[in-house]
């Protein structure tokens, strides 16, 4: 059973930036599809970004590039860097991981969900 734990989450004000991690219990990073995932309040969960084992990403058109998705220098961890940050990004974000073939935005495959952190962006 693999174990997510979310950190980095906060309040910030719009145009505002925060640097999320997710660390893995096993060796996540280097064997599993991971991402993030976010869900806003009254709203369903969406994707954020995810990444492959050998560092291929993927982002949601929604992002607009001002996310970014990496390896982090702590074994196990993946990071999203947020910049300038919309009131609309406001949600809870979830890191997720799988082990199957192919890795993309479709929540379904992810089998390993963290508890969550929450971000709050201020007008």
């Amino acid at each position: 059973q693999v174990q997510l734990v979310e950190s980095g989450g906060g309040s910030v004000q719009a145009g505002g930036s925060l640097r999320l991690s997710c660390v893995g219990s096993t060796s996540t990073s280097s064997s599993y599809c991971m991402g993030w995932f976010r869900q806003a309040p009254g709203k369903g969960r969406e994707a954020v970004a995810v990444i492959d084992f050998d560092g291929t990403t993927t982002y949601a058109e929604s992002i607009e590039g001002r996310f970014t998705i990496s390896k982090g220098t702590t074994k196990n961890t993946i990071d999203l860097q947020m910049k300038s940050l919309k009131p609309e990004d406001t949600a809870m974000y979830y890191c997720a991981a799988h082990s199957h073939w192919g890795c993309d935005l479709g929540e379904v495959q992810y089998d390993y969900w963290g508890q969550g952190t929450q971000v709050t962006v201020s007008s």
